[in-house]
């Protein structure tokens, strides 16, 4: 996958419908969205518990972009293979997660794959200051995650401290949490380009009606650029 700045949208899909995955999947990447992201929860890291490297697995050979998997889990290590295998474009491990993000990225990276490092609101940038050489992407959450729909936390500052640190390295922001077209514009112009969506996507559509989500994906996209003009 190639490195530019541009908006990307990524649709979560723990907002959509469960018993329609790989249509849920094939619909809002023929609405426009740039990836796909996955949340997988643990129940222990997380007050939640999702998606297992079978339920990636299974998603793969739907997504035709980019399967950008978010594991908010503990630990992280043992598990790296396992969505390798699965098929993971990109693997994002929380800095909370264990005590040797450094190695965790390492692994990610060799094993196939881009890496992430997600940091929680109350986690400051400076975490992840001498770990840039080795990521890909910072995820900043911008809700206390293990939920999909919850209230925006306002991380702007932290978003610029980061675009600041990350200067001229190829390395995305992202954001997961409450985006919607009123706070896709705050975000982007603090520095994200990677704005991930759930609740902002899926609302009222379906796969029998998947144009509202082309209509949800184009209204986030826009409000995102509409800061960069």
């Amino acid at each position: 996958m190639s490195f530019d700045r541009t908006i990307k949208i990524a649709p979560s899909i723990l907002s959509a419908d469960f018993a329609n995955f790989g249509q849920e999947i094939q619909a809002i990447e023929a609405q426009g969205a740039d990836w796909v992201h996955v949340d997988v929860m643990d129940g222990h890291f997380v007050p939640n518990l999702t998606f297992g490297p079978p339920a990636v697995k299974a998603f793969r050979p739907h997504v035709k972009t980019i399967m950008d998997v978010h594991l908010m889990i503990t630990p992280v290590d043992p598990y790296i293979q396992a969505y390798a295998d699965a098929g993971a474009d990109i693997l994002t491990a929380h800095v909370e997660a264990g005590p040797h993000t450094h190695r965790t990225l390492q692994a990610i990276r060799a094993a196939g794959m881009k890496a992430g490092v997600a940091l929680n609101p109350g986690t400051p940038a400076e975490t992840v200051e001498q770990l840039l050489d080795l990521t890909d992407l910072v995820c900043v959450m911008t809700v206390n995650p293990g939920f999909g729909g919850q209230k925006f936390i306002d991380m702007t500052n932290k978003i610029r401290r980061l675009r600041q640190m990350i200067g001229d390295r190829p390395v995305h922001i992202e954001i997961d949490g409450g985006v919607d077209p009123k706070t896709a514009p705050l975000v982007a112009a603090a520095g994200a380009d990677v704005l991930v969506a759930g609740s902002a996507v899926f609302k009222g559509g379906s796969v029998e009606n998947p144009s509202i989500y082309g209509e949800n994906i184009r209204a986030v996209r826009a409000a995102a650029k509409s800061a960069l003009t």
